[in-house]
């Protein structure tokens, strides 16, 4: 099981804002074999977090009322300092769009969008570190960012977090980065200007692992979820697109042979 190793920059966390809760938690149980806890402590506004094999991987909040986003997965990039990350992101032409907040003795979190628009997520650690383990089905395995502002993406991350942003390709209809931090890949920056139709906002996605892509998509279907897009093979792996019931879009990943 590889431990996840919490570096600022590199995503530590992942969760889901959804308008039924508890549909979502028996849709992810019954997919990925989460277990589900709910704080009813006010403070904490009924999160939930989901663990498998022992260790935390994701957690669940209730959508509020207001909200633009909709049902959405949101991807947290750690920090030693939130407050000091927030105002470096908006030095660097991006929006703090929830400043620097305390949550109980759990952490410090802040949401930004970088200058594409793409929403992204900063904690700060203090009693929670984010999931136990990554890269192994029932965990996050990837995530990437889709941008509309490809060049302003690369310079965002760069100057924020500490990426290094090496070019994988950098043709005309496939421009896409790793974000690499220690020489270890940690995300990537897709151009998708070419692809995105006008207006549609740049978005961060997650990958999670599964046994078998095809079984998995199978499964979505019935249990109330929607395959996007079929399972297919890719280099990295057999991938799909899927949305839960109330239309969070995730993808799931099957690693290639070893």
């Amino acid at each position: 099981m590889p431990e996840h190793n919490s570096r600022t920059g590199t995503p530590g966390w992942i969760d889901l804002t959804s308008s039924d809760p508890k549909k979502a938690i028996e849709f992810y149980r019954d997919l990925f074999g989460w277990q589900a806890d709910t704080n009813e402590d006010p403070q904490y506004g009924g999160y939930t977090i989901f663990s498998h094999r022992g260790a935390p991987i994701a957690g669940l909040g209730p959508q509020q009322p207001g909200n633009p986003y909709g049902d959405v997965w949101t991807v947290y990039l750690d920090s030693e300092d939130a407050d000091a990350t927030a105002q470096k992101a908006a030095s660097a032409g991006g929006q703090v769009m929830m400043p620097a907040m305390k949550v109980g003795d759990q952490g410090t979190m802040a949401i930004l969008a970088d200058p594409a628009g793409a929403v992204i997520g900063v904690w700060q650690a203090d009693q929670h570190h984010g999931f136990g383990f990554d890269s192994e089905p029932g965990a996050p395995v990837w995530f990437e960012t889709m941008s509309q502002n490809y060049a302003g993406s690369l310079a965002f991350y760069r100057e924020v977090f500490g990426w290094d942003c090496q070019p994988m390709s950098d043709s005309g209809d496939f421009r896409y980065s790793t974000g690499k931090i220690g020489g270890e890949d940690i995300a990537g920056i897709m151009d998708a200007s070419v692809f995105l139709p006008e207006g549609v906002p740049s978005f961060w996605q997650v990958y999670i692992g599964v046994e078998d892509a095809d079984a998995a998509s199978t499964l979505v279907t019935k249990l109330g979820g929607t395959v996007e897009r079929a399972a297919e093979d890719t280099p990295f792996g057999r991938m799909a697109t899927i949305t839960d019931p109330l239309g969070a879009r995730l993808l799931i990943n099957q690693a290639p042979p070893r």
